[in-house]
């Protein structure tokens, strides 16, 4: 290799060895560990859950629409110009858990690419509380 490229390691992690391990089941097994990780590490404000996108390696995420029942997500990365085929369940499973948790209504979350770009939209239903 002529350049050391810093994400090698994850990208084959993400990439090849959990595909390859969880096979056709690997994006909703992706999609729970996100969901799993954000109970794990709990966040109050998008800010936190952009930052924490920067510190774990994700993309630069931004909320770009906001209502009261949904949320249009980007997600950017140097990486996804070039041939990505990852999918972005993990972070989606990640956004949907965060939300579900500060609104205590359930929420999911789904992903689409367009011209290199993530969107996540998330949706709650506010008519149907998480009971403590």
């Amino acid at each position: 290799m002529e350049s050391r490229d810093e994400t090698f390691g994850y990208d084959l992690l993400r990439n090849d060895i959990l595909k390859e391990v969880f096979g056709q089941e690997h994006d909703s097994i992706l999609y729970w560990v996100g969901k799993a990780l954000a109970r794990k590490y709990p966040l109050h404000t998008i800010e936190e859950t952009i930052d924490f996108f920067e510190k774990a390696n994700w993309g630069t995420l931004s909320l770009v629409k906001e209502k009261k029942q949904e949320r249009l997500f980007e997600l950017r990365g140097e990486w996804m110009d070039k041939k990505d085929d990852r999918c972005y369940q993990l972070e989606a499973g990640f956004l949907a858990q965060q939300v579900e948790t500060w609104l205590s209504s359930y929420t999911a979350a789904t992903q689409t690419k367009k011209k290199g770009i993530i969107h996540i939209q998330v949706e709650s239903d506010l008519h149907d509380a998480i009971e403590a």
